[in-house]
């Protein structure tokens, strides 16, 4: 495997992490909506997973990622199409 793509699973793997780290506290969909800087951080994180699929695709299109298009039109969403973003599609 390539050592691009070995960093871009392991910046994956880290975005993930966060991602999970914010959301234990989260008991309840309302209180998700009201923190701000959790909703943006896993916003980021989305962003980075997103971009890191899209380059492993990218160099080796013979990767086999389950969902993969859905991953980077998100990312694609949130970082182009910010204000047809909501809560729920998070």
């Amino acid at each position: 495997m390539e050592k691009e793509i070995k960093v871009w699973l392991s910046d994956i793997k880290q975005a993930i992490s966060e991602i999970n780290q914010f959301l234990p506290d989260q008991k309840i969909f309302q209180e998700f909506q009201k923190d701000l800087k959790a909703k943006r951080a896993i916003e980021r994180n989305i962003e980075i997973i997103g971009e890191a699929v899209n380059r492993i695709l990218s160099l080796n299109s013979n990767i086999e990622i389950t969902n993969s298009r859905k991953i980077v039109d998100t990312r694609n969403r949130i970082s182009h199409g910010y204000d047809t973003v909501s809560d729920d599609i998070i």
